[in-house]
């Protein structure tokens, strides 16, 4: 038992060596910073992202990423019967999962807070299941992800496209 106990200890201290030296890469990366201050997505999230994607401007909007990470619905259409199923569960498969599981703790707040000004996630809960919720809320950040990387441009909680 001493033996396997030192061994969970190295075990340890080398999860928390790879947490500083994670930590210390978002901190000295711009775009990984900007992606952390979406709801739902951390440092850890944000590294991987940034790390995984590379260039956004490789995708031609955000659907193709939020596609890329298989947080899209898989259609089975034909003619004008459109069907769509769950989804596609396609690409990488450890930043879907840190995508939802971010979104997770965005639909959990939005459950029990109720000065919570996300009134998407409120809306969404209402109309459908909360897991439902949730993967729809990790596509909707994979989009943010795709236009703040592609556009250079800072999250706004309250940023709306112009209509013209």
């Amino acid at each position: 038992m001493h033996r396997l106990w030192t061994h969970l200890k190295e075990l340890y201290r080398q999860v928390q060596e790879l947490e500083e030296q994670i930590n210390a890469w978002h901190r000295s990366s711009e775009a990984s910073q900007k992606l952390a201050k979406i709801p739902g997505i951390g440092p850890l999230t944000a590294t991987a992202l940034v790390a995984s994607i590379g260039d956004a401007k490789d995708f031609r909007n955000g659907r193709e990423l939020a596609a890329w990470l298989g947080l899209v619905p898989r259609q089975h259409s034909s003619g004008s019967k459109v069907l769509l199923q769950g989804i596609s569960k396609r690409g990488d498969g450890y930043l879907r999962m840190l995508m939802i599981h971010g979104a997770r703790s965005v639909i959990r707040v939005a459950e029990r807070k109720t000065t919570l000004t996300d009134n998407w996630s409120k809306e969404m809960l209402k109309r459908r299941h909360k897991n439902v919720a949730a993967v729809a809320r990790a596509n909707k950040n994979a989009r943010v992800v795709w236009a703040l990387l592609a556009h250079g441009r800072d999250y706004d909680a309250g940023y709306e496209l112009a209509t013209t």
